[in-house]
């Protein structure tokens, strides 16, 4: 009897031993593609780097539908995640505006306004007034997190708004003017991006100017030409250590007559003396984008979507950490790059078109109503974006995209495709930010989309389908049969013996 109670004793005792050890030390295997629940070591960093206490405020609702509920699950396992690294510094608590008025009030008065999710109930559906943001303070400044959905890097919007409240001096990023370039207000998405970690300026020109007090300086569209004076001044820049990011457009366009015009600015000739050739052509890609065409039956006039190949869906991107992330970026009249070479310079392509595409030479006359055909896309993987450094690693660095309409929004109203920002946010972040928080602007759930077959390859899969089922099943038909024979044929064996 002694001996079982010895044995209970030393149980409850190991068993409270293991949680407390597992309390401080413990292991968790995460099996996720892009490491969805591991923090990244800049994540690691930041915390680690707070001196005083970060307070984080989460206004969830409860009883939510099931998917929405997951969001909420998952904030408040990385919270603790982030408490735990930083050792304390981060405290945070739940707080359900739905309980009364009073905690509503204060939920929308910190920035927090509700969203309105559709739920079905018995066979019913209905709109539920849910919040799901959060206030993260620390050092007497505030930031809002205003909604967080599913699917969204939850990592990178914490940690990115602790490090916007714990930098002290924001690294300067300019954006050239004085070309004709595009204006910060048309890349307003861009900017908020990029507002979080970053001085955002516009740059113009000059004598008085300090190009080096700028990590990285972005050429976006330039429609003027630019002086050589200019150009020696980013070339002074580059040599110093400076980064740039270009994207021209080559070919000017005019869909409603279908004309095309040379951008005469200078800058494929300056990109020339470094090596990198935007060649006078355009590409035309099989997986594509299409534009809204009016069309009109009678009294009736309708827009019809319409595939364009010269708006190349750019849908492979190579292992990079510009591109990592990346699914569908769509380009606009973008122009091939040639690295023609120059001694102790290295090119990296990280922009091309799939394998069914080609390469339209000037002058172009563009034709909507064209009748496409795979003989049109006889080439493979053209080069529409890459980066350009040296290899010794003397001057900064050139990320070039053949395309300068690609982050740029047309009007208030319109959205640029998330993954066009990111592309561009991306390069940014790669020339100017060392925190290595690049990592986590894509790090979301990633979509799947199924690889596309050629009519061979789907026809074979089809008739697979069908008649390899029926196969099996004549087959273990066949084996049973067979079977049933052969014993029937050994018990008359044995009854004859």
């Amino acid at each position: 009897m002694k001996s079982i109670q010895t044995k209970i004793i030393i149980g409850i005792i190991a068993f409270a031993a293991i949680n407390w050890v597992s309390k401080y030390v413990f292991y968790r295997l995460d099996l996720t593609a892009n490491k969805e629940f591991t923090l990244s070591n800049a994540t690691k960093d930041i915390l680690k780097g707070l001196n005083e206490k970060a307070k984080i405020k989460a206004f969830f609702s409860e009883d939510l539908p099931t998917d929405v509920a997951k969001v909420r699950e998952d904030f408040q396992n990385m919270l603790s995640e982030f408490a735990n690294i930083s050792k304390g510094n981060v405290e945070y608590e739940f707080i359900s505006p739905n309980e009364d008025a009073t905690k509503e009030q204060e939920a929308m008065q910190q920035g927090i306004q509700p969203v309105m999710i559709n739920v079905r109930e018995k066979d019913q559906s209905k709109q539920l007034k849910a919040f799901l943001g959060a206030t993260i303070e620390y050092k007497g400044k505030k930031e809002v997190i205003p909604v967080i959905q599913p699917g969204t890097a939850m990592e990178y919007a914490l940690a990115t708004n602790l490090k916007k409240l714990s930098v002290e001096n924001k690294p300067k990023i300019g954006f050239l003017q004085g070309h004709r370039e595009a204006a910060i207000q048309e890349l307003a998405q861009v900017y908020e991006s990029l507002n979080i970690l970053y001085d955002v300026q516009s740059v113009y020109l000059s004598d008085t100017v300090r190009l080096l007090d700028y990590k990285t300086v972005v050429i976006m569209r330039p429609q003027d030409s630019i002086s050589p004076q200019h150009f020696l001044m980013l070339n002074e820049y580059v040599n110093k250590g400076g980064n740039i990011i270009v994207g021209l457009n080559q070919i000017d366009y005019d869909l409603q007559s279908g004309q095309s015009s040379l951008n005469r600015t200078g800058v494929d000739q300056w990109l020339r003396t470094k090596g990198v050739l935007i060649d006078t052509a355009l590409v035309v890609d099989a997986a594509c984008g299409s534009v809204q065409v009016q069309q009109q039956q009678g009294f009736f006039t309708y827009n019809t979507p319409i595939q364009l190949p010269y708006l190349p869906l750019i849908q492979r991107f190579p292992f990079h950490p510009v591109t990592k992330g990346l699914e569908r970026v769509i380009l606009q009249f973008a122009s091939p790059l040639i690295f023609e070479g120059i001694p102790n310079s290295k090119f990296t392509p990280l922009v091309y078109t799939s394998e069914k595409s080609n390469i339209e030479k000037y002058p172009i006359v563009i034709n909507i109503e064209k009748q496409w055909s795979e003989a049109d896309f006889t080439q493979r993987n053209i080069c529409v974006g890459g980066l350009l450094e040296s290899s010794t690693g003397n001057t900064g660095k050139m990320i070039i995209f053949g395309d300068g309409d690609f982050p740029v929004g047309r009007g208030r109203q319109q959205q640029v495709n998330e993954d066009n920002v990111s592309l561009l946010v991306n390069a940014i972040d790669f020339l100017s930010d060392d925190t290595g928080l690049i990592e986590l602007r894509t790090k979301a759930v990633e979509t799947r989309p199924i690889k596309e077959l050629d009519e061979a390859s789907r026809n074979s899969y089809k008739y697979l389908n069908f008649l390899l089922p029926i196969a099996l099943v004549l087959g273990y038909g066949f084996f049973r049969t067979s079977m049933n024979r052969r014993k029937r044929m050994q018990r008359a064996e044995e009854s004859y013996k």
